[in-house]
């Protein structure tokens, strides 16, 4: 087969425990940002010295004497007396050197309306941006929370926030107004940016009417004094006087000049909420230098980009940290084109992404192991419908791929020859962690492979001591990084507990992971995703996987239940592929019970499987297995309000009730 670097694709090679690897071809090693693997050694020599060097391609405004303050663990400081303006790194720097006309975003509505901006445009828009907010009162220090859909406007909105020294907190447009008032309440926040509406699912999605409740919530008291709001869906709002403005009327009094000014590198950027144990929030707090140096270096040497010529587009929304590092801050800084995307991927067909892909020519594809068993369980000929030659590298995020869906996402979007990246990280991570590089790494399915340059990353046991090769064990990170959580806002003591507690001087990540006999790491999902079951520890990732490689199963989610006998029961839920033939929804239970316990052995049998036509999922596409776990041991459903369709789990319960 050839590759679209025009040279013959090597076969996988077959390892002695079955499994196979791909190396890079010739030619996508020749022309890779990172061909030479003395990068790994010179890194690990000198870590600091690496981010330091990375930190050069950034504009300071002031430049940086110090690298790494670790003086107070684990309250880490980098390139602390250094100032930056996130914002011109990401604009201004691009237009001055000649380069405003380049194409900043091709943005595609749901509906099919589009709009090309290019690098001047939107530098000039983000300036506004910044005169009207500066106008409302936003300074350095503030926080605003920003509500939104996937819109130009959004990503303005953020720009013109950080423009200004002021901290966002960007709130996933699913939430409800009850888990957005506890973030608005939680940041402080005076000002929320949000829209009429959004588009998804062929719907207009209700923004504004969600700020409303959740500002009318406890009393009405919040530090809210104005709320702004884009004109996207065009639907019917309350707009409150004296508090309420439209985006469109206000920004018309603002011209395109603001100079922007230099901030200390630890000056806040975001603070982004991720689901505590508690049910409390945890503001995760990024700064600005170390972060903008790490996820501009992760994003142009993981995914190889030439931005003079590649189309990149991640599907993530801006509302989780994937939207924040690969849609914003890292794609803009390193000056590429990119497709943002309002909607989901089934509207109006299965044919969405790849009708865009065709369109602008997509060389770069990042999305979610869920999203690619979906489209794998509608079958390769929606894909094999449109023109994906233009697809170089292809990017995995969000959870462990399993080997099935990498090989059908390699040969069916990637033509059987684009390098996947199979990436780990976390909202407290703040960019990218373990990942292939693509023009060094042979790629194995389902293994993130390597921790990156200047990452230290440790696989451990209960007591913290590395394990052999072979063995599982918990995911830690030895040394500081520059884009590392600082804290959880507000809450030092929380933040020392939840990530520190454990180990003492590693960052415990919560995944389990295992290393192979290469030292490649195999992640295991969290830990608090593994089951035991009759004294062993099983992995909910693995048996998922064993269910995925038969070729009847397009997807599938396990859970842990209670079970007298043994502790905990493996419970399945399965999707089937739509155009199989292998399996019919009654004989699938004892056909997939018998695979899974000679795939992984008789104890990960599970004592139940259910075929469900559809999975519960927020609208990023992660399984909400706690969900799943309710109905298994027969509790109450929690909340729902942030999965994409609230109707799939009352389809599953009806199935569970009925035993089938």
């Amino acid at each position: 087969m050839t590759d679209q670097l025009g040279t013959i694709e090597s076969h996988p090679l077959q390892h002695a425990d079955g499994t196979e690897s791909y190396p890079p071809s010739a030619a996508f090693r020749e022309q890779a940002n990172l061909n030479d693997p003395s990068v790994y050694w010179r890194a690990a020599e000198d870590p600091e010295g690496y981010w330091a060097d990375q930190a050069q391609n950034l504009a300071w405004t002031k430049p940086f004497t110090e690298i790494l303050d670790w003086t107070n663990p684990p309250f880490a400081k980098w390139f602390a007396d250094g100032e930056l303006n996130v914002a011109e790194n990401c604009l201004d720097r691009h237009v001055a050197a000649g380069l405003g006309d380049r194409v900043a975003i091709h943005f595609e509505g749901e509906p099919g309306d589009t709009r090309t901006i290019t690098y001047a445009e939107l530098t000039h828009e983000v300036k506004r941006a910044a005169n009207m907010l500066t106008s409302l009162g936003v300074a350095q220090g503030d926080r605003v929370a920003i509500y939104m859909p996937m819109i130009p406007e959004t990503v303005i909105a953020m720009l013109a926030v950080a423009r200004l020294g002021a901290a966002h907190s960007v709130v996933f447009g699913g939430f409800s107004a009850e888990s957005l008032r506890a973030r608005i309440d939680d940041a402080g926040a005076e000002l929320v940016i949000t829209a009429d509406g959004g588009y998804r699912k062929g719907r207009v999605s209700a923004l504004k009417p969600t700020v409303d409740d959740a500002l009318a919530l406890h009393g009405g008291g919040s530090t809210v004094e104005k709320v702004l709001v884009v004109q996207r869906g065009e639907n019917e709002i309350t707009m409150t006087p004296g508090r309420d403005l439209w985006w469109h009327d206000e920004i018309t009094a603002y011209d395109g000049e603001h100079t922007p000014q230099g901030f200390p590198a630890e000056n806040p950027l975001f603070i982004l909420y991720t689901s505590g144990t508690t049910g409390n929030p945890k503001g995760i707090l990024h700064t600005s230098g170390g972060y903008l140096t790490q996820v501009s270096t992760t994003h142009r040497n993981v995914f190889d980009l030439k931005p003079e010529t590649d189309v990149y587009w991640c599907t993530a929304d801006i509302g989780w940290i994937t939207g924040h590092s690969y849609v914003v801050y890292g794609p803009l800084a390193n000056g590429a084109t990119q497709v943002i995307y309002e909607g989901t991927p089934e509207t109006p067909d299965w044919g969405r992404w790849w009708s865009i892909i065709q369109k602008y020519g997509v060389s770069i594809f990042y999305t979610a192991p869920t999203a690619i068993r979906a489209c794998m369980k509608m079958g390769r000929q929606i894909p094999e419908q449109y023109d994906l030659s233009s697809v170089r590298l292809l990017g995995s995020v969000g959870e462990p791929i399993n080997p099935e869906a990498w090989r059908w996402y390699r040969e069916v979007i990637g033509a059987g020859a684009a390098p996947i990246v199979d990436t780990w990280w976390q909202t407290e991570t703040g960019a990218l962690m373990i990942s292939p590089l693509p023009g060094l790494t042979s790629l194995k399915p389902g293994s993130a492979q390597a921790a990156l340059p200047g990452i230290d990353v440790n696989v451990v046991n209960e007591q913290g001591e590395r394990v052999n090769p072979g063995q599982g064990g918990l995911l830690t990170i030895r040394r500081p990084w520059p884009s590392m959580v600082r804290t959880i806002w507000g809450d030092d003591q929380r933040f020392i507990d939840t990530y520190w507690s454990k180990f003492g001087d590693q960052y415990f990540a919560g995944d389990g992971a295992r290393v192979d006999e290469d030292g490649d790491i195999w992640l295991l999902g969290r830990v608090d995703d593994v089951m035991n079951v009759s004294g062993h520890r099983l992995s909910t990732a693995e048996i998922e996987s064993a269910l995925v490689e038969h070729h009847a199963v397009a997807e599938s989610a396990v859970v842990g239940a209670d079970d007298e006998t043994t502790g905990q029961a493996v419970v399945a839920f399965v999707i089937l592929k739509s155009q199989q033939t292998i399996l019919t929804p009654e004989d699938a239970e004892a056909a997939l019970k018998k695979h899974v316990a000679g795939q992984i052995g008789a104890i990960a049998r599970p004592r139940s499987i259910y075929v469900v036509n559809e999975l519960p999922k927020t609208r990023s596409g992660k399984i909400m297995r706690r969900l799943l776990k309710d109905l298994a041991e027969g509790r109450e459903v929690g909340d729902t309000t942030t999965l994409a369709d609230t109707m799939v789990m009352s389809t599953i319960q009806a199935k569970v009730a009925g035993g089938k």
